[in-house]
């Protein structure tokens, strides 16, 4: 009985020690202790420091703490100054309990006037109510301050507590500042503020103290153990990333951002707060591309695609999958999804019907090399709009199944095309790689074999009807966080506890993100007249040695030190440098200063389609090398490196 007693105890005090919060009652009953000893301390020195004469009271000292008790019990229902959490209160709490004690005052003065009159003694001493009132007041106040720094102190000292800087002094540097201070469970402890400004240096801002963005601030982040900044989003807007937030990563420091929030409830701070701090996150190696944002026309783009039948090839894909999103968000008469990979293919209905639930969804599961089994689609739904972006992309696998290359990439788009001017589409977009630029891949030569398809088949089709599909191919580098792309791969590593592999220390590549890219392919569509190789302008190339060292100084880590980057070599077909023919000599501007068209070479259509299908009878019959020679002679540029072709150049 006795062990059973003590667990009972010990049950009982884990309790209170581990409890959030006081309840109502119980910060009413400590608010009333406080009023009581606040009324004798009054009392003492009203009526004995001052020397009062209190003979004329009618009531003595006892009667008259019960009855300033139980008014404040009244004022304090009132002015409900017990319904809030102590930790958190604020100087709204502090004017409600200002309110109560004041109008419990002046009542009683009130009732000693009134009594006064009629009785010639009172009940209370004036003098003693206003000293109550100073006492009471300030006890309250102190108590509240005293477990709001408690909590704050116990909340702080927890080893789970991150100590950050905030990157930003406007109202939104602010206000992220603000909900850490309130928030005592936050895992985050705002230590100070960092401007870029002069003129704020050495300021404080609520209590903490800004710093100059420079190596002295690392030197004292360091003091102060700061390993974490938080970058306000309105920071993030103004500045350039990798110059501004170089000095951070370069010094291991965690950079957080959280975004902007538009479903802001008046009604519910709390929700607020614990929202914001819930969305606070590691800053995405994306939001570091040295790049402005990519503007687009919607206006045009909705033109040419409301109320339209719009076709997707290679729907489920990266690429594919957000220009579904983007085109549904057009309000199309519908939107046929096809796709050969069936699992893919399920998670994004799954995943768009919520999202777009007045938009008409056909799901088709189909193969672009088969024509037999796409007529039938183009003759039942006649598509107004073709996004053609079902493709094989990745290098090496392309360099040891050529056949299947020119299967998918060549003679898909041969299929989807055809059936395009057949069934009289009225624009046909191609998505297209800067690999096919000057190819050194069996992927970037059998794009730009589909390129030339399209093009001179347009060629061909415009002089004979004005009217005919526009063909129109777009042309980008790498898309951040697609299927194979080096970032979700090195993500991945990094959670491995290592190490990267990067082919080779001076690879370099354009990057942009998936919804960048297909905004972009989007509003080319509208500003093709047919026959044009749209390229969009990538920003600066990206160092991939310098993008894995970011991303694991990012994840927290320091590269070399915790997590090793290790060269592999290049793989067949890979170059150093991908190009995208974006330079001026060799483009034409666009109303889109992001979109430029290519000046390449036109080619008469009954030479290429001849060529196209020995190619494709080649492939057909899965003739590897002499596959890859048909290749090269239809495109000349094509000069295989690091590969088993190679041979075919000489």
């Amino acid at each position: 009985m006795t062990r059973l007693k003590e667990l009972r105890q010990s049950d009982i005090l884990s309790h209170w020690v581990n409890i959030d919060y006081l309840p109502r009652w119980g910060v009413l009953l400590l608010d009333l202790l406080i009023v009581f000893v606040a009324f004798v301390v009054s009392y003492v020195i009203g009526s004995n420091l001052l020397e009062y004469n209190t003979s004329y009271l009618i009531l003595p000292i006892w009667a008259q703490a019960i009855i300033i008790m139980v008014m404040q019990t009244i004022f304090f229902w009132v002015f409900h100054t017990y319904s809030g959490i102590l930790r958190y209160s604020t100087f709204v709490d502090v004017i409600k309990v200002s309110l109560s004690v004041l109008t419990t005052g002046a009542t009683m003065i009130i009732v000693n006037i009134v009594i006064k009159h009629s009785l010639l003694q009172i009940p209370f001493l004036n003098t003693v109510l206003l000293i109550y009132i100073f006492v009471a007041i300030t006890l309250l106040f102190a108590w509240r301050v005293i477990i709001k720094t408690v909590f704050e102190y116990i909340s702080h000292h927890k080893n789970s507590v991150q100590k950050v800087l905030i990157y930003g002094t406007q109202s939104a540097g602010l206000s992220i500042a603000k909900m850490l201070q309130a928030n005592m469970d936050s895992q985050y402890r705002p230590c100070g503020f960092i401007t870029d400004y002069q003129e704020n240096y050495h300021h404080n801002l609520l209590g903490l103290n800004v710093y100059q963005r420079d190596e002295k601030l690392i030197r004292i982040m360091k003091e102060k153990d700061i390993n974490s900044i938080i970058v306000s989003p309105l920071k993030m807007k103004s500045i350039n990333p990798l110059k501004d937030l170089g000095i951070f990563i370069d010094n291991n420091i965690r950079i957080l951002t959280t975004p902007y929030f538009s479903d802001y409830d008046p009604q519910n701070e709390n929700k607020n707060i614990n929202q914001r701090i819930g969305a606070i996150e590691t800053i995405k190696v994306e939001d570091l591309l040295e790049r402005p944002a990519i503007n687009i026309n919607s206006e045009n783009v909705h033109n040419i695609l409301s109320h339209k039948v719009v076709l997707i090839t290679g729907a489920a894909g990266s690429i594919g999958s957000e220009i579904v999103k983007q085109v549904a968000a057009h309000q199309p008469s519908g939107i046929i999804l096809l796709e050969v990979a069936e699992s893919p293919l399920h998670d994004l209905m799954i995943e768009i019907k919520p999202l777009f639930p007045t938009v008409k969804f056909i799901h088709v599961i189909a193969d672009v090399r088969n024509r037999a089994m796409l007529e039938p689609i183009f003759k039942e739904y006649n598509p107004d709009v073709v996004f053609h972006a079902a493709a094989y992309k990745h290098v090496p696998l392309m360099e040891d199944f050529p056949p299947q290359a020119i299967l998918t990439n060549v003679l898909g788009t041969k299929n989807i095309a055809d059936l395009s001017v057949k069934y009289g589409v009225q624009r046909f977009i191609m998505v297209s790689t800067d690999k096919a630029v000057n190819p050194t891949n069996i992927m970037g030569a059998s794009k730009r074999i589909a390129e030339i398809y399209v093009q001179s088949l347009f060629l061909k089709l415009v002089k004979e009807d004005e009217h005919c599909t526009k063909f129109i191919t777009t042309r980008f580098g790498n898309v951040l966080g697609s299927n194979g792309s080096v970032v979700p791969y090195f993500k991945k590593q990094i959670a491995q506890g290592g190490p990267i592999t990067v082919t080779h220390p001076d690879i370099i590549r354009y990057f942009m993100t998936i919804p960048e890219a297909s905004s972009l392919v989007l509003e080319a569509a509208t500003l093709g007249n047919g026959g044009e190789i749209f390229v969009f302008d990538m920003g600066q190339p990206v160092k991939i040695s310098d993008l894995a060292k970011n991303m694991i100084r990012l994840a927290g880590y320091v590269p070399g030190k915790d997590i090793e980057i290790v060269y592999t070599g290049l793989r067949p077909g890979e170059k150093l440098y991908e190009e995208l023919l974006n330079q001026k000599e060799l483009t034409i501007p666009t109303t889109n200063e992001k979109i430029l068209v290519a000046k390449v070479r036109e080619y008469d259509f009954d030479e290429v389609s001849a060529s196209i299908e020995q190619l494709i009878r080649s492939a057909q019959e899965g003739k590897v090398f002499p596959t890859v020679q048909l290749m090269k002679e239809i495109v000349p540029e094509y000069k295989s490196k690091n590969s088993i072709y190679e041979q075919l150049d000489k």
